[in-house]
């Protein structure tokens, strides 16, 4: 009896810092967003109770519509260039190819590096005026000026590029780890039975690879809609709006980026922003397992 209390007070101990650090900084600042979501509050002076007038606000909200408008578009674009490409690499590393755990380190670089960084590196490179994408395409002849890449036209496909960029190496890792999880014997057999690569990437690669491929692509998904680093150090949501997302729009709401920027500091309001931001992220994903459900069998 001892010996198990004993065991306990260990366990409960190693357990602690978890716990203390979960709700200090999740469970408490959650209480906290879902109280002061009923109230009109700057994050000084006295909170005044509202009700529902954030919700009725939100609703006529543009900015905050137009950044969920953004949002899907620049998620949409993400998942579109990055899962492909992901597996593609993926399916390359696997086989026999000399250098490839050199690659696969390579490739997994962008992941670890702070996104601050990369994010002023993208910044310069996509400058209009001296940055090295213009310089190559003039020298190159394929344009006859520089590319306003920041500009309102091309902001939302800089973002995303830079997203991808960021993004590829670490699915790429998870699609591998997934390819080596497959029997080699299926695809000795398929050969001996006279498939070729594309007969067997399409009838075992893929099927075998489905429950992974799930998690990988709710994974994205979820990092895509709640994604706005890069976007907050090249844009800053910019320009009009083009590239403010749901996620950007509730941190300047909670910490304004510029005192240039025409949103305020309103924690009131933010937490009924960051409210219903959650809701849309947690629907999206629930129609992405309802709909994927059947993947995480292997038939």
């Amino acid at each position: 009896m001892i010996y198990k209390w004993k065991r306990l007070g260990e366990n409960s101990l190693f357990l602690a810092p978890s716990v203390i650090l979960t709700l200090t900084l999740g469970i408490y600042p959650l209480i906290w967003m879902l109280r002061y979501m009923f109230y009109d509050y700057a994050g000084y002076g006295e909170a005044l109770f509202t009700g529902l007038d954030n919700f009725s606000r939100l609703l006529r909200d543009t900015l905050f519509w137009e950044s969920v408008r953004n949002t899907f578009i620049f998620a949409g674009g993400k998942l579109l260039l990055t899962l492909p490409l992901s597996l593609l690499l993926a399916v390359i590393l696997n086989g026999r190819l000399r250098g490839s755990n050199l690659l696969r380190g390579i490739y997994f670089m962008p992941t670890v590096i702070s996104t601050a960084v990369i994010s002023v590196v993208f910044y310069n490179i996509f400058n209009s005026y001296n940055g090295m994408v213009n310089t190559v395409l003039m020298k190159l002849h394929l344009v006859s000026q520089p590319v306003d890449w920041l500009g309102p036209k091309h902001a939302m496909l800089t973002v995303i590029i830079v997203a991808v960029w960021g993004a590829v190496g670490n699915y790429m890792l998870l699609f591998l780890a997934g390819l080596q999880s497959i029997p080699q014997d299926l695809y000795e057999s398929a050969a001996i039975d006279g498939a070729n690569a594309g007969r067997r990437f399409w009838n075992i690669t893929l099927p075998m690879l489905a429950p992974v491929a799930q998690m990988v692509i709710m994974l994205a998904i979820i990092a895509s809609l709640k994604g706005y680093e890069s976007i907050m150090v090249i844009t800053e949501g910019g320009p009009i709006g083009r590239t403010e997302v749901m996620y950007l729009y509730l941190y300047k709401l909670l910490f304004p980026v510029s005192t240039g920027s025409p949103v305020t500091q309103q924690l009131g309001y933010g937490s009924a922003v960051g409210f219903a931001t959650a809701v849309i992220v947690g629907a999206v994903t629930g129609l992405y397992f309802f709909f994927s459900r059947k993947m995480n069998k292997v038939y």
